[in-house]
């Protein structure tokens, strides 16, 4: 695990978890809406935690369930602001609220996904968003956040929503992107980041 972040107002990450292989665009369930979470139990508390261990796995600043395979509208994220601060944060069904009129403004910086590993594309999106749900124990928690952290909260908000950052792009990003993940295929195996098994 990482050094204690800068800013974790409802509660660190769990620890403990195993590192699962990511699921890939194409499969299930990454393009439909995620099964609401209703039960905050162990079973809740394992899941996320093994998201938590997969993200730091795959190097990653966030992670939705619906990348290791599970159907449930939840994700972690571990991801700086546009200050450099580290926050982190757990959040099952989530909303996001973005700007509106004059002051929402547009922030075309480079993208990727786990899930479509190795390949980045420029991306526009609101360069701020916050995002209300509930935490592992079933209570209120919200984030907001510019920079990164801002494009972390839309993106994984929209796995929950069964959206891969692909869908937003036009038709030349997007084989731009498509041709740069076959080109790196090869350095994420089937089952990456999990270990393999001798």
């Amino acid at each position: 695990m990482p050094d204690a972040p800068d800013h974790a107002p409802h509660g660190p990450l769990p620890e403990g978890g195993t590192v699962r292989p990511i699921t890939r665009w194409g499969e299930e369930p990454m393009h439909r809406p995620q099964e609401a979470v209703t039960a905050y139990d162990d079973e809740l508390r394992t899941l996320v935690a093994d998201m938590v261990a997969t993200m730091y796995a795959a190097d990653g600043v966030g992670l939705a369930a619906c990348q290791i395979g599970v159907d449930r509208a939840v994700f972690v994220f571990d991801c700086p602001d546009e200050d450099g601060a580290r926050w982190v944060g757990v959040v099952c069904n989530p909303e996001v609220t973005l700007p509106e009129g004059k002051d929402r403004r547009l922030d075309a910086a480079e993208e990727d996904c786990l899930s479509f590993p190795g390949a980045f594309v420029e991306c526009a999106r609101p360069d701020t968003a916050s995002v209300v749900g509930t935490g592992l124990d079933g209570e209120p928690v919200s984030f907001a956040g510019t920079g990164l952290l801002a494009r972390c909260l839309q993106h994984e908000t929209d796995h929950t929503k069964g959206t891969v950052f692909g869908d937003r792009l036009p038709t030349k990003l997007r084989k731009k992107l498509g041709k740069e993940h076959d080109r790196l295929a090869e350095e994420f195996p089937a089952g990456w980041p999990a270990p393999v098994v001798e």
